[in-house]
């Protein structure tokens, strides 16, 4: 894998799709090669790839299993992310295709709902964000696209402020009535709004998205930005949603109708059809959304009341494979191949078919020779976001001559005025198109497709993506102060000789403070927190710390004050900080009391009747989830969910966080199953900022298991030293596996420190 760090070397514009550019083909000596996948998507983004100094592509590689290493290919530096069986069958079968792909396509099949589908697929997004935060350049662009990655926004940012976001939907949105049938809607409305510039296809998707956030999330909106609150105090946030119709490399399409061998190819395929007059062609991926039915269905209507002469005019169908494990995909290939079957049965004259059908994928070139070869194009889609047949179609035409025939539903429709657009449930409708296109004079061919070129060769891909990374770049303006450096991803431990050079170094140093959290770190977590067990040897080598020479040690922990006190049973010679900085116990003489500010500590009358308010909208949440409990401390309530049954620890999360949006003046915290709700504004990294002055400490070093203590790593110092405890992305400069080697360094610190007295 890449190198966890984040640094100003990385890649300056990050793609995260579900699927790489690339597929892997395995050679005749059993090695692996990897060629261009064919896709709306892959054929939109490659040009743009090229054009970029330091770009990066985040997707699965196709295969269930181990993620093979990152590798380059095309001019892209590619990061494989591993999806393994029953990712792909929960993920991406299930809640993408299954749920998701239907329910934004009108419903046209019924979605299907299974809570297990929505885990993997938070799982499986996931695991998208954290490859992509570790591999984008500080002040970056992650662009990230499509239905099956809708949570990926909002997890990248809670790792990387300081990055632009954004996030393109090819397919439709659906209208507001529609979409808030989906199970956890407000989680992907979430997940979303994590981006800084939402784009979609059409207009009329933007204003469904805009209408659900402020229908379902109560969001305040002017036109299309999105004033997103923050949790408790943090600031409101502006997101931008526009519309940006996607298009392709017309340039690149038009210029192999010039390669004789494709001209050539193009002949050849009508000499194949017997010379036919008219050559009608429809290409697809085989999905129940394209309208195939419905096009066969017209097609064979014509050809049973003598509208057309299958002596004189040929379908040809290319229906490209696609999700064949799903059950509604397996059904409707039936279904079509029984279509073709009966009209070939009752039409096809001797030696060649009615309906040509091609059940398999064309490269490009053999999909330009069909389109030069084809005299109308059927595009039919019941829904569709884009629909770049469309546009392939038109661009593989300089002769200006073919009739496009187009769905008034899918995305092309908006742009495509000049082509005959039709209403594909309306089969009577749909016949009289197809006819008024094969007896369509010359003249009025070109009338049309000239002006469907020029529509299509002004804006291509290139033209799409720098419309939008345009305006990406003009909605956000990453701080510099937001550097969030993840130095460590993963759950491997430091190098024990790195680990011991660094305590080494830390010892040496004239005036210490030593530092720790309890939960996790010196206690391993436990169900119940008031049977928690903290390792006596930890706490005897802290006490033992604190009484040497230029040594200052603090327990800094989420617990209230005397909940640690009456657990740990410290001396005086240990500081203790509670309610993550809230209360500060008895000091040393030595040190110097003044530096601590203790005027923001103090709750006011107001405050209280907040905390009041506050602990009462927890108590209920956890009512309606058995198992979650609500801890009160004197500045904050807390929400536990650890006990919590079943699915009531997700759901109560989602609850409290939702409720969080509504409080502008309360600090919130979400950690590992707890999230705090502080009306005094501190934390631990403000905490050992002060300790770390009031005892004229040279450096400090802390030990911290939790999301909560990733405000101490931030601010580490070049002297200072990070070590965090567990697996997870930090900002600790190094790692330890568990509590058992929390004792060990800590009587390692215990033992240098007192070889220098």
């Amino acid at each position: 894998m890449p190198t966890a760090s984040i640094t100003p070397g990385g890649h300056q514009l990050v793609v995260v799709a579900n699927r790489l550019p690339v597929d892997s083909r395995t050679l005749p000596d059993g090695a692996t090669e990897w060629v261009t996948s064919p896709g709306g998507l892959v054929t939109a983004m490659e040009s743009v790839m090229r054009t970029v100094d330091s770009g990066a592509w985040v997707g699965w590689g196709g295969s269930p299993g181990e993620a093979p290493e990152p590798f380059d290919a095309d001019g892209m530096s590619l990061y494989p992310v591993q999806l393994d069986q029953q990712d792909i069958e929960r993920y991406y079968e299930g809640f993408s295709n299954g749920t998701l792909w239907p329910l934004y396509h009108d419903v046209i099949v019924d979605p299907e709902f299974h809570r297990g589908w929505w885990d993997t697929y938070q799982s499986a997004n996931r695991r998208f964000a954290k490859t992509a935060a570790q591999v984008a350049a500080v002040g970056g662009t992650i662009w990230v696209h499509d239905y099956q990655l809708q949570l990926v926004p909002q997890m990248i940012r809670e790792t990387r402020s300081d990055v632009r976001i954004g996030f393109f939907n090819h397919i439709p949105f659906p209208a507001v009535e529609l979409f808030s049938q989906l199970p956890k809607r407000n989680s992907v409305l979430r997940g979303l709004l994590g981006a800084d510039l939402l784009g979609f296809q059409r207009e009329s998707d933007s204003l469904n998205f805009v209408a659900a956030v402020r229908r379902l999330l109560g969001y305040q909106v002017e036109g299309k930005t999105i004033f997103v609150p923050g949790l408790g105090a943090a600031p409101v946030r502006e997101v931008q949603v526009q519309t940006f119709p996607i298009s392709i490399d017309s340039a690149a399409v038009s210029a192999l109708t010039e390669d004789p061998e494709i001209r050539e190819r193009a002949a050849q395929l009508r000499r194949d059809l017997g010379n036919p007059e008219k050559v009608v062609l429809g290409v697809d991926r085989l999905d129940y959304t394209k309208g195939i039915r419905h096009r066969l269905k017209a097609f064979g209507e014509l050809l049973d009341d003598g509208s057309i002469d299958p002596h004189e005019t040929v379908m040809i169908q290319v229906a490209t494979p696609s999700r064949e494990r799903v059950e509604a995909y397996r059904q409707l290939r039936d279904e079509v191949e029984l279509i073709v079957g009966r009209i070939n049965g009752e039409h096809a004259p001797i030696g060649r078919p009615a309906v040509s059908y091609q059940h398999h994928s064309f490269d490009r070139r053999d999909m330009t020779a069909l389109f030069m070869a084809a005299d109308v194009v059927l595009v039919t889609a019941l829904r569709d976001g884009m629909n770049l047949v469309a546009k392939e179609y038109v661009a593989s035409r300089p002769d200006l001559q073919g009739v496009l025939v187009l769905s008034e539903f899918a995305g092309a429709a908006d742009e495509l005025r000049a082509a005959m657009l039709v209403n594909p449930h309306d089969i009577d409708e749909l016949k009289a198109a197809t006819l008024r296109a094969l007896a369509m004079p010359p003249e009025e061919q070109e009338e049309a497709m000239r002006s469907l070129r020029h529509q299509v060769m002004e804006h291509d891909v290139q033209y799409w993506a720098h419309e939008f990374l345009e305006n990406l770049t003009a909605s956000s303006t990453p701080k510099d102060d937001a550097k969030r450096v993840v130095r460590l991803s993963g759950d491997t431990p430091s190098d024990p000789a790195e680990l011991e050079k660094a305590l080494g170094e830390f010892t040496a140093v004239p005036r210490l403070l030593i530092a720790s959290d309890f939960d996790g770190v010196l206690a391993p977590i436990v169900s119940d927190r008031d049977a928690v067990q903290p390792d006596q040897d930890a706490l005897t080598a802290l006490r033992e710390l604190s009484e040497l020479p230029g040594v200052a040690v603090a327990l800094v922990s989420g617990r209230a004050l005397a909940d640690l006190d009456s657990h740990t049973a410290m001396p005086s010679s240990v500081v203790l900080v509670g309610s993550h900085g809230a209360e500060v116990g008895a000091l040393p003489p030595w040190m110097q009391a003044e530096v601590l500010d203790k005027s923001s500590l103090g709750m006011t009358p107001q405050k209280e009747e907040l905390l009041a308010a506050i602990t009462s909208t927890l108590r209920r949440i956890a009512r309606a989830h058995p198992g979650a409990e609500v801890e009160t401390k004197p500045t904050a309530a807390v929400l536990h969910t650890r006990n919590a049954k079943g699915r009531g620890a997700i759901n109560a999360t989602d609850s409290a966080l939702e409720y969080a949006t509504t409080l502008p003046d309360v600090t919130v915290t979400p950690g590992k199953e707890v999230v705090e709700f502080a009306v005094v504004h501190t934390s631990k990294g403000v905490a050992i900022d002060a300790l770390s002055r009031a005892s004229a400490a040279d450096a400090w070093l802390y030990l911290g298991d939790d999301v909560t203590d990733e405000s101490v790593f931030a601010q580490l110092g070049d002297s200072d030293v990070g070590v965090k405890v567990g697996g997870g992305d930090t900002a600790a400069g190094l790692r330890i596996a568990d509590t058992e080697t929390v004792r060990d360094v800590l009587q390692r610190l215990l033992a240098l420190r007192s070889a220098q007295s």
